[in-house]
This record gives structure tokens, C-alpha cells and sequence, in this order.
């Protein structure tokens, strides 16, 4: 939809990391006015508020009340709760992945967007990547991905297994490469020092015939997050780390896609779009249905790992 404004009140929920990113992007947007944050630790919510010189509310209910657009950064188990408030409250929202803890409540929050007729944005980052490479411009359908996402160890995000937390970006790329419906799947996983599963491994099989196997760890020695694209015409090597490729296909792909502000900043390059879609009516970059697509996956992946 389109605002009648030229600049968006904007919120954030969660002072952490991400919080703290989102912040700064809206502090430093000329569309928008960063009005504070809320984090449910008093402390972090106030230091971060006074490092931007805005309010550090002291419930959620009155944050998405002095807003019309809101960031959800806090812990996914509380993504559901958040952007549900902020929707029934009338804001826009940007919510980092994943969109809810369960497809049930994802399907929700859409129907409650649609409902009230407010922009519901998704945060896949890795999207703004592929498309600084011009990788959704090709129109053939690969053969095949094979996608590699290791993280080291953190006290981050362990509320959720390592598929909702990592894979999950994986996930949403191979099903927007696919242009077709998944047809089946295998899946395993372990726990090596958290509640749920550390790392996973998944072969996603697609009804036109196209396979994703996908890794993940949150216990690596080393960063590493790479993917491996094989088309009929060739393939395409991704290093998402070092922002650099190896490309035989012919496609008109872009080297030095890792200079442009889509992929040198893609959190904020998903901001600007979420602006955008609210301000100007643009479509939404990372719709909704999107997410929930990569969640239902995940959470699928998560049952049958453990079946």
C-alpha cells in the first residue's frame, strides 16, 4: 500500500545485535523517524536508545503505540507475539526470520496483514545478495544446489534448532530457485551442546526434478557459507563470506556483485525495500509467504530429523 507521508514513525523490538542494526538504519534513513526500541531487558533497551538519542519504551504495547512501522529483532520463540501486536496495533512489519515459531502461526500473521492491510516483509537478507549477482534474472531452473552454512558457536538464538536459526536462509533460496512444489525429502540431525538440533543436513527433492541438499552447523570451527549451483549451462560456485563467485554457465552475472549496496549491505538494503513498500507501494521484497514457505520447510525438516 501507499502512505500519504513521506516519512514512517519507526520502532524496533529487541537491543541486541540485529536490534541494534535495524536501529541505526532507520536513524540513519531520510524516510523514516526512529522513534525508540523496546527490549524486554530494561538495560540493553536503554543503552541502545541513548547511543540513537530516542526512547526506550517500557512495554511493547506502548512502542507499536507512537509507531507506524516496526522492526522484530527480539528472540523468534517471541516473533509471533510481537508482530501480531504491532499488526493489530495498525503498524507495517519487518520481521527477521524466522516469521513465527510454527507455519500455523506464520499463516496468521499473513491473514492478519491481509486483514488489516499493512505491509508484512520478511527478513531473508541473502535475497538482496542474489539479486545484486542478477541471479534472479536467469531463467533456467537448476539441476541441482548443494549449500554449506556453518557458524561458530554463540549464546544467540539457541531458542530455535539450527534449521529455523541458519538453514532456514538456505532454505528460502532453494525454494525461490525452484519454480516448482516440493515433492520429498530427507533430513537428519544431531545435538552436540544445545537443546536442539546443532547441526542438520536435508535433500529437498522438487517435482520438476531439481534437488537442494543443504548443511548447516552452529558449532563449526570456521565461518564458512558457500553454495553450488548446476544449471544445464554450467555452474555457479558462491562464496557468501568473501562476496565472490566462479561462474561457467554464460550467464550475465555480475563479479563484482559484492560492491553493490544491495549485497555490501543487504540488512539495509531490506530496510530501504520495506520503506519503499510502505511509502511508495512498491512490491514487497521478501513477501510473507515467502518466509512461511522457508519456515513450513524447516519445521518439516526439524519433525523428520527427529522422527
Amino acid at each position: 500500500m501507499k502512505s500519504k507521508t513521506t516519512s514512517l514513525k519507526a520502532g524496533v523490538f529487541g537491543a541486541g545485535v540485529f536490534g541494534g542494526h535495524h536501529a541505526r538504519k532507520y536513524a540513519a534513513s531520510g524516510r523514516a523517524e526512529l522513534v525508540g526500541v523496546f527490549d524486554i531487558s530494561r538495560e540493553r533497551g536503554e543503552a541502545l536508545a541513548a547511543d540513537l538519542g530516542v526512547t526506550a519504551f517500557d512495554s511493547a504495547e506502548a512502542l507499536v503505540e507512537a509507531c507506524e512501522a516496526v522492526t522484530i529483532a527480539n528472540p523468534a520463540i517471541a516473533h509471533y507475539d510481537s508482530a501480531k501486536l504491532a499488526l493489530e496495533a495498525g503498524c507495517h512489519v519487518l520481521c527477521e526470520k524466522p516469521l513465527a515459531d510454527t507455519a500455523v502461526r506464520g499463516r496468521e500473521l499473513i491473514a492478519l496483514a491481509d486483514a488489516t492491510g499493512r505491509v508484512l516483509q520478511v527478513g531473508h537478507q541473502e535475497r538482496f545478495v542474489f539479486k545484486a549477482m542478477g541471479l534472479f534474472d536467469i531463467n533456467e531452473v537448476p539441476r541441482r544446489v548443494t549449500a554449506r552454512r556453518m557458524g561458530l558457536p554463540s549464546t544467540r538464538n539457541l531458542d530455535v534448532s539450527v534449521t529455523v536459526d541458519l538453514m532456514i536462509h538456505d532454505l528460502d533460496l532453494a525454494i525461490a530457485l525452484a519454480h516448482a512444489p516440493l515433492d520429498r525429502m530427507e533430513a537428519e540431525a544431531r545435538i552436540v551442546k544445545n537443546d536442539s538440533a546443532d547441526v542438520a543436513h536435508a535433500v529437498l527433492t522438487f517435482a520438476n526434478g531439481y534437488v537442494a541438499e543443504l548443511t548447516s552447523s552452529r558449532v563449526a570451527d570456521a565461518l564458512d557459507r558457500v553454495m553450488r549451483i548446476e544449471y544445464r549451462s554450467g555452474v555457479l560456485e558462491i562464496d557468501f563470506v568473501k562476496k565472490t563467485f566462479s561462474n561457467t554457465t554464460g550467464f550475465p552475472l555480475d563479479p563484482d556483485f559484492g560492491e553493490n549496496p544491495q549485497a555490501k549491505d543487504s540488512l539495509g538494503a531490506n530496510v530501504n525495500a520495506f520503506l519503499a513498500s510502505v511509502l511508495d507501494g512498491a512490491p514487497v521484497a521478501v513477501p510473507a509467504e515467502a518466509g512461511l514457505a522457508a519456515l513450513q520447510v524447516a519445521r518439516d525438516i526439524d519433525r523428520l530429523a527427529v522422527a
